[in-house]
């Protein structure tokens, strides 16, 4: 499983009012990017957002180059 401190955390807010979180993983240089709800806390978007991500890092790791 990918180190979670190789994991960059970037909240952009763009002109329109929408925030977008990304994750980079710094090693890979693999990212998602997902629209935040703002009814929702960003902390706790953040989170599951995270975990999604190191998922996904996890399972592109076992196919093969």
């Amino acid at each position: 499983m990918s180190n979670p401190d190789k994991i960059q955390v970037d909240l952009v807010k763009l002109d329109s009012g929408v925030r977008l979180l990304r994750l980079t993983d710094k090693l890979s240089g693999m990212a998602l990017e997902y629209t935040l709800d703002a009814h929702q806390s960003v902390a706790r978007q953040t989170n599951r957002l995270r975990r999604v991500f190191e998922a996904l890092l996890a399972q592109a790791q076992l196919i093969p180059a």
